[in-house]
């Protein structure tokens, strides 16, 4: 009996050993899990460093879609407004009453029918310019105010280089009547496009015959429709 429970005791304390050191070995493996979960966290912070890392890329891509966007279009419609500001795409501005010249000479053919007048607009700006149409032409009479009526021909845009001239024609009845008749005082020219006038003496015959009211007996050309003035 003694040896029975001296062999049992023996059992009993070779399992409280084997026990201890399952639990040892437990403990160590709990501690050798302990740095893993160290290490996911390690690896978290780092999946938040990754979002970073991807983060700027995403961002990278939307400058990249923002660098590529309205902002050069809009440095595009810059040179077209650049262009725009050259002045009607490249073409010569308008030419200013107070860059021209204006003179007027009697331009009258013996045996006409008609007198004539000539007025030569020159360039003296400095810089090319360009015109269209016709000339304001009003005549001052002791009586008032004639204003010249178009003949309707074509009348095309014309550039003058600094120092160049143009000319039209005004066109009138000649007073044969052998009476007063209407008396001209002076010759009032607007160039086109111009609200700024010029006051000349008039050079051509002296009077207008009277007339039944029917319309003005005055008539002015487009720009060139007497030839080159000098």
């Amino acid at each position: 009996m003694r040896v029975r429970k001296l062999t049992i005791a023996a059992m009993a304390l070779a399992a409280g050993l084997s026990l201890t050191a399952c639990q040892n070995d437990d403990d160590a493996a709990g501690q050798s899990t302990a740095p893993p979960a160290a290490s996911t966290a390690a690896s978290s912070d780092g999946g938040s460093g990754s979002d970073s890392a991807e983060s700027p890329n995403g961002t990278g891509g939307t400058e990249g879609t923002e660098g590529s966007g309205g902002t050069g279009g809009t440095g595009g419609t810059g040179g077209n407004a650049g262009t725009d500001g050259a002045g009607e795409d490249g073409k010569a501005a308008k030419c200013s009453t107070d860059e021209l010249e204006i003179t007027a000479i009697d331009a009258t053919v013996g045996g006409d029918a008609e007198g004539t007048v000539a007025v030569d607009l020159k360039n003296g700006g400095g810089r090319d310019c360009s015109m269209a149409g016709y000339a304001g032409v009003d005549l001052k009479t002791n009586s008032g105010t004639v204003s010249a009526e178009r003949t309707g021909d074509p009348a095309p845009r014309i550039v003058l280089k600094d120092g160049e001239t143009v000319t039209f024609g005004i066109t009138y009845p000649i007073n044969d009547s052998g009476g007063s008749g209407v008396r001209i005082t002076g010759l009032v020219v607007t160039p086109p496009d111009e609200t700024k006038s010029v006051t000349l003496d008039w050079p051509g015959g002296s009077s207008l015959p009277v007339t039944d009211g029917s319309g003005t007996p005055v008539r002015v050309g487009p720009l060139g429709s007497a030839g080159q003035g000098g």
